[in-house]
């Protein structure tokens, strides 16, 4: 499985210009170049994409799901979910990609209201229809992303991100139109898996309780660990604890970035029983300490 870490490699891997910016970028569809060479096969990317696309032909799967272009346009992909492309028979058709990494919203209420929005889930494989005044607004945001894109000074990232934002807000009414009166399909493995780890974290229950485990995971989907474990290696290509540590790193970064908890606090608060724990496995995950990634943002 391919890892895409950074939107520059995904820029260089489709052969396209290196970005401005390397937390944001926005390029033409019909630009990007995928060679035939196994990377699209299966992979992973660590950014969220929104796609505009037009005359799009052939599937591209989503998870355990292919996701259908034929009644829209308008697409979503959230970081660490397993994609894959059937190049022999995809015509990726003409449009506009925003990529933006999540690194990019830290510090700003988004970084927590974003996973608010169903539209990212595995859960949803269907893409938006927009009218034309629809299509108008969001072409028109992308379009004042890509121009911000190109005067980079200390504003430029609130800018983006209010950008962004707006964007989220304006596809979030149109998919409460596309969608109202269907009832909403049955959560998979992955959907309901993630809710549980959110939630804990969310909800205090881990300076309440511990450290959260595969077994309790496993028990609240009346699954067993190992057969969870199985299932999710064959969804996403990592196991149940890998999942619950990258989730818990995304929430150790939105503590470290947005409140003025100490590093101990932060520990505590995410089920750590030692600070020195949660500093060792924070550091092997993201190569810095937690001192070092809340120092990046003063």
């Amino acid at each position: 499985m391919t890892n895409i870490q950074t939107i520059t490699q995904f820029h260089r891997l489709t052969s396209l210009p290196e970005p401005l910016h390397p937390l944001v970028s926005v390029a033409r569809s019909e630009d990007c170049r995928y060679a035939a060479d196994g990377t699209w096969d299966q992979f992973i990317t660590q950014f969220y994409c929104i796609a505009l696309k037009h005359d799009v032909k052939g599937k591209i799967r989503y998870g355990q799901q292919l996701y259908d272009y034929d009644k829209g346009v308008l697409s979503f992909t959230a970081p660490r979910q397993v994609q894959s492309l059937d190049l022999s028979n995809l015509e990726c058709g003409a449009g506009l990609l925003l990529f933006f990494h999540p690194d990019l919203l830290l510090k700003h209420p988004l970084a927590k209201t974003i996973t608010q929005y169903g539209f990212f889930s595995y859960a949803v494989n269907e893409a938006l229809h927009l009218s034309a005044a629809e299509e108008g607004d969001i072409v028109a945001l992308i379009n004042k992303i890509a121009q911000e894109c190109r005067h980079i000074d200390r504003h430029t990232q609130d800018i983006l991100v209010s950008q962004i934002d707006l964007l989220l807000a304006y596809a979030n009414r149109f998919y409460e139109r596309q969608f109202l009166t269907r009832k909403a399909s049955q959560s998979d493995l992955l959907t309901r898996f993630e809710a549980i780890v959110d939630a804990y974290f969310t909800k205090g229950e881990a300076e309440e309780k511990s450290l959260l485990s595969v077994q309790q995971v496993a028990a609240a989907l009346h699954l067993s660990p190992n057969y969870l474990g199985d299932m999710l290696r064959t969804l996403t290509g990592q196991n149940a604890q890998q999942h619950i540590h990258e989730k818990l790193i995304q929430h150790a970064k939105e503590k470290l970035s947005t409140t003025s908890l100490s590093v101990a606090e932060v520990a505590y608060a995410l089920g750590f029983e030692h600070a020195q724990s949660f500093s060792k496995l924070f550091k092997n995950k993201t190569a810095q300490s937690p001192l070092e990634f809340r120092q990046s943002f003063n």
